[in-house]
């Protein structure tokens, strides 16, 4: 089952005994893959689970993987998904393969949720044909979701993604703001209207009559008001260092994470990790702030941490009782591989923050 920390878990399910076999086969090739056949069906097929009623365990299953593959019937299938299925952004890629083994078909979130690549890799394993109908893919134009999920990026508005893709669909230009480079070229030049260049251009001082008629992409993790044809991807390029007092609350870390975030206009999406000394490894509301975010926390020693320059707010407290003359900004620097201070300390009376923004170029 999924654990949400990069491994691609799919479920395979099996209602033949021809479909069981070729259902081992394809978990036999996949790293993650749970065989689930009924249990009607001899016990020579090594499952990895059985079921009574198709319809009664797949409700409780659908959610727990990034992935399904039927091997049955596409009415089958689409009868039993139906009113499973949320959101594109959300539901798990769903695979559709006949008993023979003749093709493997992307049915759902064949984007966003991996279907595609699924069923191609599912067609690999066993000599079929891929079955692969999104239009982007066909026309072999760029699908900004897919280069968005390939590239790492946090998709705010993807009501906003369908807009962008036609346009790619039919040549018309979009308006295009990358200032890190993230995915200029993997855009046809002949579609953008305006690209960032490396110093960041502000999309508001844009003329609005072009903002609000044409789709648009925006690259950052700054927070700006925005037009809802302007698809906002945000990259993981922000480092925050944290130092605090024992024993402080996680919400407190929290809710003044939160605070200068929303001072700066920082996007939490946009944030890769937390980053602080090596002291702190057994800080319980570090700790918990980290599983909360779903964020990594990264620890430096003291040579590491005093080997950053350009400290802007040493402290003579902090280096009596760490060693170092910055906990918070020398972290965030590091985490960021030596990128800029965006967000210089700011402290309360236990937690001090600062933050980074990693240099892409």
């Amino acid at each position: 089952m999924s654990d949400h920390r990069g491994k691609y878990t799919v479920a395979i399910w099996a209602i033949t005994p021809n479909g069981a076999n070729l259902g081992g086969k394809i978990a036999d090739r996949l790293s993650h893959g749970d065989l689930y056949v009924s249990a009607n069906l001899e016990r020579s097929h090594n499952p990895s689970h059985t079921f009574k009623r198709l319809s009664g365990a797949l409700p409780r299953f659908f959610n727990k993987y990034n992935g399904h593959i039927f091997i049955m019937s596409t009415g089958i299938v689409v009868r039993m998904i139906a009113p499973l299925l949320r959101h594109k952004t959300v539901d798990p890629a769903v695979v559709v393969v006949d008993e023979m083994g003749n093709h493997s078909i992307s049915l759902v979130s064949g984007h966003i949720g991996g279907a595609n690549m699924l069923a191609k890799k599912v067609a690999e394993f066993i000599g079929a044909d891929p079955v692969i109908t999104t239009a982007t893919d066909i026309c072999r134009v760029p699908s900004i979701d897919v280069l968005a999920i390939e590239n790492g990026l946090f998709i705010v508005n993807p009501e906003a993604i369908k807009r962008v893709n036609m346009a790619f669909l039919a040549g018309e230009k979009i308006y295009f703001h990358d200032p890190l480079g993230l995915l200029t070229d993997s855009i046809p030049k002949s579609n953008l209207i305006l690209n960032a260049d490396s110093n960041g251009n502000d999309p508001t001082a844009f003329p609005k009559t072009i903002l609000n008629k044409i789709p648009g992409v925006f690259i950052g993790d700054v927070r700006l008001d925005l037009p809802p044809n302007m698809l906002i991807l945000r990259p993981r390029s922000l480092s925050a260092g944290m130092g605090c007092n024992r024993n402080t609350s996680m919400d407190e870390m929290k809710s003044f994470l939160y605070e200068l975030l929303e001072k700066f206009r920082l996007s939490l999406n946009s944030l890769n990790c937390i980053a602080t000394i090596n002291i702190k490894k057994d800080e319980p509301g570090l700790l918990a702030l980290s599983e909360e975010l779903e964020l990594p926390i990264t620890f430096y020693d003291r040579e590491e941490l005093n080997q950053i320059k350009t400290i802007e707010t040493p402290s003579v407290v902090v280096e009596k009782f760490t060693g170092v003359k910055s906990v918070c900004e020398a972290a965030a620097i590091l985490a960021s591989n030596n990128g800029k201070l965006i967000v210089p300390k700011h402290s309360t009376r236990n937690v001090t923050i600062a933050i980074a923004r990693k240099s892409f170029m």
